[in-house]
């Protein structure tokens, strides 16, 4: 879907107050609040956005956080479906590269962190590694992309 400048501001508007009424967000975005109604509908409608709540990992008892990057001896998709299903794994992607994949998980501690890694992740079968990046601490998370 191409997007023009209009459906960028909203976007924009969007990423900076997810809730905001469609009656203030109309004016920013030079448009009638049925007009921005019906673009953000459309939007959401062709996956383009989603309005979902932002959590913050540690304020839900998640404070462990580390990105792992697993190297892989079968087929790389079953794999990542197979990681993609653990209730840890909150983002994963395919590679090139050193890494096959590398998947972000939320743990409670190091201990969490352990089991997920040792009992889970290295018992999916066509796992050949695994090297774990403990976040120390996030300095910048953004989901601004793609409307400048």
């Amino acid at each position: 879907m191409k997007l023009d400048d209009t459906d960028k501001a909203i976007i924009r508007e969007l990423q900076r107050e997810g809730r905001i009424p469609y009656s203030h967000l109309a004016p920013r975005v030079g448009l009638s609040e049925a007009a921005t109604r019906q673009r953000v509908n459309r939007l959401i409608d062709s996956d383009v956005v989603q309005i979902v709540a932002v959590t913050d990992p540690a304020a839900l008892g998640l404070g462990y956080q580390a990105m792992i990057g697993i190297g892989v001896d079968d087929d790389v998709r079953r794999v990542a479906d197979e990681l993609a299903e653990l209730a840890e794994v909150d983002y994963l992607v395919i590679t090139a590269g050193r890494f096959d994949i590398l998947v972000e998980v939320v743990c409670t501690d190091s201990d969490h962190l352990l089991r997920v890694v040792h009992d889970q992740i290295r018992a999916v079968p066509g796992v050949r590694s695994s090297e774990v990046f403990s976040y120390l601490r996030l300095v910048k998370q953004s989901y601004s992309w793609g409307t400048a």
